[in-house]
């Protein structure tokens, strides 16, 4: 592939709505055709219509021999083309810039392009002594080892100072002269926050940023831009100079902005999975109704939007609104999986990135462009990786505590991937040793006792819940990786920490 190959999001299903608020504040930078435009003015169709209406077709796909595909077609991927130009970047995702899979179950290493160019770069740490050079997770307490990853910096008292003040001012973000709207809106920012996950990453990746030198890349390639401009003495970020810049009031900002949109999935996620239940307390839609949760998901999602353009970095507005589509993907993946596809580990993966890491990974890179990091240098390709990673790490990890984990822990009820007929890592495992279990997953657990005996099964393996664990532990560990590319920092060492949290956490 090279720098004049266009996105693979051709087929990606998005919501207009979202589409129409991303598109207003970068219509010039990106230049779309007219062929672009009729995303706006199709209909007014949003997340929630589009995915009940799926939804009711479901049943009739997952039983059909007629295979559906999991990703239908609304955007071909030569009118997608027709959006760019030669200074347009050109997205690739994720998964097909990195690795999903170990060797031994079948993974490759992805081919070189312009999006993971730098992937095994080290020149940063050209010199620089590492004490934790090639790092291993299983060295560790709790994976198997006898070191303590209590000697790394802690990542949320690191931050916890700067985060002390989030809940106040992304309420006072949200906030809408409609009362019942703002309280909606408002709902997960005012009590049950929890540890602050995403926020906490995106601090520690701008802190990790700022300790890297800028690369000097020259030419007119499109990896070669979307970093921004630092308006501050040298023109570039450093550990000095960072704490209290405009950069770094920016790269905090991005960190509302990704809760926002966080938030924003689960409320829809919640009235579409017809969950009572999120984080321990009643869901948006339970306390209100269907239609305030929708419109308080979409609210928030406008006012993402409206925050993403005052970055001032069309580069990092295009990668975030890619973040946004992933989501729906992922929701769209979800519910349209052929019943073949609900089988495959690797379709389970690609709808994790969708759905979880995708948004975190975005992030990380988008991060790197706001230090003044070109989108294809050393920096923000080991942001994205690391991000890509941990996002699956994390989800893989949740869906093991799904079967471990008591619902009062959990925030959730448990068994709720099951009970919307979904299976994961653990499930999966399982019916490659009991075939019983393979008739079951392409149905989707809808016959009466499917998930009783698929959960004698998985109980009973032997590996299955090993594997998952290692699954999880590969992409902690791909995460690790990728951040020892960075030079030493206590923000570096910091996320290095997380990340064993990530795949050891018990909720």
């Amino acid at each position: 592939m090279n720098s004049e190959r266009t996105t693979k999001r051709g087929n990606y299903a998005v919501p207009l709505m979202i589409v129409a608020a991303f598109a207003l504040p970068t219509a010039e930078a990106f230049a779309p055709s007219q062929t672009s435009s009729r995303h706006v003015h199709t209909s007014s169709i949003n997340l929630l219509q589009m995915t009940a209406t799926l939804r009711e077709e479901s049943t009739a796909s997952s039983t059909s021999p007629k295979d559906l595909g999991a990703q239908p077609v609304v955007v071909s991927a030569e009118a997608e083309a027709l959006s760019h130009s030669e200074t347009t970047m050109k997205l690739v995702p994720s998964f097909d810039l990195f690795q999903m899979l170990s060797e031994e179950e079948g993974g490759i290493i992805p081919h070189t392009v312009a999006g993971n160019a730098m992937r095994d770069d080290t020149i940063l740490k050209v010199g620089i002594p590492d004490k934790l050079e090639g790092m291993q997770l299983k060295d560790f307490k709790g994976l198997g080892g006898k070191q303590k990853i209590e000697t790394l910096p802690d990542p949320f008292s690191m931050v916890e100072k700067e985060l002390q003040p989030f809940s106040d001012s992304i309420k006072e973000l949200v906030s809408t002269d409609q009362p019942i709207l703002s309280m909606a809106a408002k709902h997960f920012f005012e009590k049950r926050h929890g540890k602050r996950f995403r926020p906490t990453i995106i601090q520690l990746i701008a802190k990790a940023v700022a300790a890297c030198h800028p690369e000097e890349i020259e030419g007119d390639r499109w990896e070669y831009s979307g970093a921004s401009k630092i308006g501050m003495e040298g023109g570039k970020v450093t550990v000095g100079n960072h704490q209290g810049s405009d950069v770094w009031r920016k790269q905090a900002q991005l960190g509302q902005i990704v809760e926002m949109i966080h938030v924003a999935s689960l409320i829809h996620d919640d009235v579409l999975d017809e969950a009572d239940t999120r984080r321990g307390g009643e869901a948006v839609h339970k306390l209100y109704s269907n239609k305030v949760a929708v419109l308080a998901g979409d609210y928030l999602l406008a006012r993402a939007s409206v925050l993403l353009a005052r970055l001032e970095n069309t580069a990092v507005v295009q990668i975030m609104a890619t973040a946004l589509e992933s989501l729906v993907a992922g929701e769209i993946m979800q519910l349209k999986s052929s019943p073949d596809e609900l089988l495959q580990m690797e379709s389970y993966l690609r709808k994790s990135y969708y759905k979880t890491a995708s948004l975190i990974c975005y992030a990380c890179r988008s991060v790197a462009l706001l230090g003044g990091h070109a989108y294809g240098s050393t920096v923000a390709t080991a942001c994205e990786e690391f991000g890509f990673h941990m996002g699956l790490a994390f989800q893989i990890q949740d869906d093991i505590l799904d079967f471990t984990a008591a619902a009062s822990i959990l925030g959730k009820p448990a068994l709720a991937d099951m009970s919307l007929g979904l299976s994961t890592a653990p499930i999966l495992y399982a019916a490659q040793e009991f075939p019983h279990l393979r008739p079951l997953v392409k149905r989707r657990f809808k016959e009466q006792g499917d998930k009783q005996t698929a959960l004698e099964a998985l109980y009973s393996s032997d590996t299955a819940m090993d594997k998952a664990k290692d699954l999880a532990q590969f992409h902690a560990q791909k995460a690790v990786d990728a951040l020892l590319r960075l030079p030493p920092s206590e923000a570096r060492d910091a996320l290095l920490r997380l990340t064993y949290v990530v795949i050891t956490r018990k909720k």
